[in-house]
């Protein structure tokens, strides 16, 4: 097991040479020991190696004396919502997320799915499983199986008002995790006629088209003309694991998850006026902009879901919402969800009758932002301090990375938690201003690659 398979907010290595079955025993075996549950959640997301994995961690609960519920092949939210809902002392998924198919891991809670980081625990269970000090109970655990699918729809459809719903056009893209099949199911029990093109929405943990992830652009192209081909009203695309909820609006365009941010609050601060509302710090000033004029209050905080959780529990925030396309309900255990923005966009069209290009329109014409750019350097802390140097004449703040504020432009750069790179993001009132900025700051990063 390769200790770089832990990173600050899950488990993710390629199998079986970083992360295999004698790692995934170890993990439960410390999880067990660190967390001290009785009864966990224990599933897994449509990867071919996830069977195997998920059998040698359910053995080293059973060996723990932990007691294993089974709730199948699941996406990430449904692993948050079995845990919360059904009251268990904690949870794990096998899962990679939407890393390429040679990856697998584990992404793990505690009881009411507060989140396990580096910050939280993840770190001590990475020590105890290193160690490899077995767990051995007299009585040795159980396994028992749950479906949980039903109850997980009957969450979600809490969220809207279904009678409110208007037939509508749609495209599904799924990357071939099991979030179509998950939608599908959620569409057959809204009473208008909801007609649909499902694209990639069998599963298949094999990824055929490659990394399954909508932020990657030629993720995106398929999805787009299918949303043009149909005339569709929008497209809805979620990454393998179906945590990351992404929107195409009736003109095949993708929308950055900035902008739905700002699109959600608004929504849910209609009967919750003066509530806070949580956001990252790599775009900011459409969600400033769009909560305060919705009679909230926001509140920047670092990005990552373990911290945004546990700020949206200290500040019992109603909402949150990052641009890389998750979003966090108060009324969801604080947890992210990506089927919950997706029928809520449902409601949203049919209510306003407009189209979505005309609803984010205003905003989108105020703000215009360079997208997020990756890329691998040597030393992510000499390109922050050579960029605080540079910009030293704006407002700095360091809430996550560097972000720097001016009248007319701001960026944000930030470490990756996950990966060896740094993160640019620009963002402007001037188009053409974002774009000097962002190359600007790009031949900066260039000089420490």
């Amino acid at each position: 097991m390769d200790p770089k398979i832990f990173k600050a907010y899950d488990i993710r290595g390629i199998y079986p040479t970083q992360f295999d079955e004698d790692g995934a025993y170890k993990i439960a075996q410390g999880y067990a020991k660190f967390v001290k549950p009785k009864k966990i959640v224990l599933g897994r997301d449509v990867r071919t190696s996830g069977e195997k994995l998920w059998s040698s961690a359910a053995r080293g609960f059973t060996d723990a004396g932990v007691d294993v519920v089974d709730v199948g092949v699941i996406s990430t939210d449904m692993l948050y919502f079995a845990v919360a809902n059904y009251g268990y002392d904690g949870g794990i998924t096998i899962s990679a997320s939407h890393n390429p198919r040679e990856y697998n891991g584990m992404k793990m809670v505690r009881e009411k799915s507060i989140a396990i980081s580096s910050d939280t625990g993840l770190n001590e269970i990475r020590d105890l499983a290193l160690k490899g000090d077995s767990v051995k109970a007299e009585k040795p655990g159980t396994i028992s199986k749950q479906n949980i699918l039903d109850d997980y729809i009957n969450h979600i459809l809490k969220f809207i008002d279904t009678e409110k719903i208007k037939p509508l056009k749609i495209v599904l893209s799924a990357n071939f995790g099991l979030a179509g099949k998950v939608a599908e199911k959620i569409i057959a029990q809204i009473p208008a006629k909801i007609t649909y093109e499902c694209l990639d929405c069998e599963p298949n943990g094999e990824f055929p088209k490659g990394r399954p992830d909508p932020l990657i652009p030629e993720r995106r192209t398929e999805t787009a003309e299918l949303v043009k081909k149909t005339n569709a009203d929008f497209g809805v695309a979620w990454d393998a694991d179906a945590d990351r909820c992404f929107f195409f609006n009736e003109k095949g365009e993708f929308i950055e998850g900035y902008y739905i941010v700002g699109l959600l609050a608004k929504t849910l601060l209609k009967d919750h006026k003066g509530e806070k509302i949580l956001h990252d710090p790599r775009l900011t000033w459409a969600t400033i902009e769009t909560v305060k004029a919705a009679g909230g209050a926001p509140i920047m905080t670092k990005t990552g879901h373990g911290f945004i959780k546990d700020r949206m529990k200290k500040e019992d925030a109603l909402f949150a919402g990052e641009m890389s396309a998750h979003y966090y309900f108060r009324d969801n255990w604080y947890a992210d969800n990506g089927m919950i923005p997706f029928v809520m966009m449902l409601e949203i069209l049919s209510v306003s009758g407009k189209k979505l290009s005309e609803i984010l329109a205003s905003i989108m014409n105020k703000y215009f932002v360079s997208g997020e750019i990756n890329n691998e350097v040597k030393d992510v802390a000499m390109v922050l301090e050579e960029a605080e140097k540079i910009y030293h004449d704006g407002k700095i703040d360091k809430t996550d990375g560097l972000s720097v504020d001016y009248s007319d432009w701001r960026f944000n750069l930030r470490g990756s938690n996950t990966e060896p790179k740094i993160r640019l993001n620009v963002e402007s009132t001037k188009k053409e201003l974002m774009k000097t900025k962002r190359d600007e700051l790009l031949e900066l990063i260039e000089k420490y690659k």
